[in-house]
Formats: structure tokens, sequence, C-alpha cells
């Protein structure tokens, strides 16, 4: 049995046309970029192309995208980096971030020589940031770094990045979005986002582990978190992995070309699958805010998440639990949490994330094995009470 997998938020399979136009950059052009001769140059061109892909995916000139080895370097690279080169004052990150943003900014409180601030955003019901609370927080006191993610990897829900952005320009402070959820899966404009930072992540498109890049806005000045070479524009020293950075702009250029088809694909088959688990008495997290097209964050009162999620593997579906967005530290949601919801209800939180290889086909037949599962789950609870 060929299992079915719906973990797209967590990562992504190569793309075929990925794969190869990284192999030569293994053995046939494998010179390190920094050198001087053939092989280096050829290594250094094929950055450079890749470069200029990922800058026009998202709108930006190529001198704005800075490689990263992944995510959560990236953002611990705008973080770290502003607050290296700014006056301590106050952070504001909203409440569902990913912890590659929340823990450097708690990181930043605890400075011995500098005393920064935290303050997180509250969001509402549908997990969406409350822009009063934005208000509120920066009235409280003016801050110099604000972080909000341009869609959340367990919910999907999209953020008013923008609108949070102009309040906080206004005040003087940086602005950084992870984007790195929506990134592929909506159409994502730096400038009309009117953040000053964004990241992306390589893995989360059909590209390989290991390459990411933080987009910053020329004017930004950084402190580096890696001191070496300078590479990088001397902002991320290193030899570059330049066989995961070729399969990076590879992505963003084929992400590009399909995401219209993907986002109409991906649409119809969360559709189908929303109405028949609202039939079956599911609470779908976020239905009525906008959201990622493939995202469905579910639960079904009363089946624990974890236990569905062995049992639909067991059928041959590949899923996540709430708490497996950060399997290294197992838990409650702190996205669920900040979103008011009832803990025995977010013990029940199971997500489905679709990319363009899965068909309604496949989405039939995970919600008949699905109906069977829940059944067996509720005869046996019936039987232990």
């Amino acid at each position: 049995m060929e299992e079915v997998y719906f973990d797209y938020n967590a990562t992504t399979p190569v793309d075929d046309a990925v794969l190869d136009a990284m192999m030569p950059y293994f053995q046939k052009k494998f010179g390190n970029p920094s050198s001087g001769h053939n092989f280096g140059t050829a290594s250094r061109q094929a950055i450079n192309q890749a470069r200029k892909q990922v800058a026009t995916s998202v709108g930006v000139q190529p001198s704005q995208v800075v490689f990263t080895s992944g995510g959560s370097e990236a953002n611990n690279l705008f973080i770290q980096g502003a607050a290296g080169f700014l006056k301590a004052s106050r952070i504001i990150v909203s409440a569902i971030e990913h912890p590659c943003v929340i823990r450097p900014a708690k990181e930043l409180t605890r400075s011995v020589n500098e005393k920064w601030s935290l303050r997180k955003l509250m969001v509402d019901g549908s997990g969406r940031v409350i822009l009063d609370d934005v208000d509120k927080a920066m009235s409280e006191h003016p801050p110099s770094l604000v972080s909000v993610m341009l869609a959340n990897n367990e919910t999907g829900v999209i953020q008013e990045v923008a609108a949070i952005a102009e309040k906080a320009r206004k005040l003087g402070a940086w602005v950084h979005t992870d984007a790195i959820q929506a990134f592929g899966k909506i159409p994502v404009n730096f400038s009309s986002l009117k953040v000053h930072a964004m990241t992306l992540s390589s893995h989360k498109i059909c590209g390989p582990k290991g390459a990411a890049a933080l987009i910053i806005d020329k004017e930004l000045i950084l402190k580096p978190l890696i001191f070496g070479g300078g590479h990088e524009n001397g902002l991320r020293s290193g030899t570059e992995n330049v066989p995961a950075i070729v399969g990076f702009g590879k992505a963003c250029e084929l992400s590009r070309m399909r995401m219209e088809e993907t986002i109409t694909h991906v649409t119809k088959m969360r559709t189908l699958l929303e109405k028949r688990l609202l039939e079956m008495g599911a609470v779908v997290f976020g239905l009525h805010a906008p959201r990622l097209p493939n995202t469905c964050y579910f639960a079904l009162p009363n089946i624990e998440g974890e236990t569905l999620v062995i049992r639909l593997e067991k059928a041959g579906y590949a899923v996540a639990s709430g708490a497996a967005c950060s399997s290294a530290t197992p838990g409650k949601s702190h996205v669920l949490d900040a979103m008011g919801i009832e803990p025995m209800l977010a013990r029940c939180a199971v997500r489905i994330s679709m990319g363009s290889s899965n068909t309604d086909e496949q989405i039939d037949a995970f919600l008949k094995a699905l109906t069977i599962i829940v059944q067996e789950l509720k005869r046996i609870s019936s039987v232990m009470i």
C-alpha cells in the first residue's frame, strides 16, 4: 500500500526539474564559488542565477536576497541582527509565531547589557492578529522591531501584515514577516507587504532542504550571526551550499509558473474535504478567516488528535497533529491556546495540508477511511465507559 502524503506544510517532495537542476553541482560543477578559476566561476554564476530567480518570485532586486541554511537561521538573522544595531527597546511579535521567531525574541529580553522588552499580539478566535491590540501595544511602548508571520503554519490563517507594517513604520520600527508558509501557496510581493525584511524557505515549495533566504530592504543594516569570509555581502559567511541554492532558485521559478493552477487544484480539494468534515461534526479552525488554500486544521470532538494521526498512518495517510508542528517539544498547540480554543478540543486537532500531487480521489478515500476509524474509536470509547 502506497502511503498518501497530506503534510505539505511540514515539507514537500523535491520536484524532478529541481533535482535535475541541482545534480551537476554535486560532481561536475563542484567548484567553490569564491575560487577564481573556471570551476569556481561556474558555481558563482549558478548562485547569481538562483538569486535572480528568488528575487523575481517576490518582486525585489537580486541584491536584496541573502541566502541562509534555513528559515530558522533567516528569522534569527533578522531579529538578532537588527537588535545588534538598534538601541534596546521593545520587540513585538504575534502570539502565534513559529518558535524560531518567538525564542530569539525572548532571548533579547535576557540580555545582561541591554534591556529589551517583548510584547505578544493577541489573536481572535479565528487566529487573526487583532488590529486594536496592535494599536494598544504600540501606544504602550513604541517598538523598534516587529515580526508578524504572513500565514500560520498550523491553521493556514493569513495575517494583515501590510496594515500592521504601516502602523509600525509610522513609529520608526523595523518590520519583518515570516512568509515561509505563504510563499508558493499564495502570491507574495515584498513591496506590497510594506515590510523591511521577509523570510522564505526552499523545502516548502518542492525545493531541497538546507536553503532559505532573508529578503531585506536595501537600507537595512544587520549584524551578522556568522562571521568569516564575508559571503552574502558580509551578512552570512561560509561557503555557499551551491546545489541547494540552485534547487531553491529553480523551485521559485516553477512555483511562480504553476501557482494559479495549484491554487485552483488544492482549493477544490479542500472544499470537498471540509464539506464532509463539517457533516461529521468537525470543528475547522479559522474556517471563516482568509486561509492558505491547501490547509485544513480540524478537530473531531472527543477523538484525540494524536490517536487519530496514528490510526490514519496505519490506514496509509500521513497527516499531522496539532503538536506535530514542534515535534521537539510535544504538547499543546500554542497557536490554538492563543486563539482561546478549549484545551480538550485542542487535543483533538489534526492538520491536513495538500499539494499539487494530491487528487480528489485521495480525498474521497481519506474521508472513507476517516469515517471508519472514527466509528471504531467511538465504539472503543463507549465500551470503556
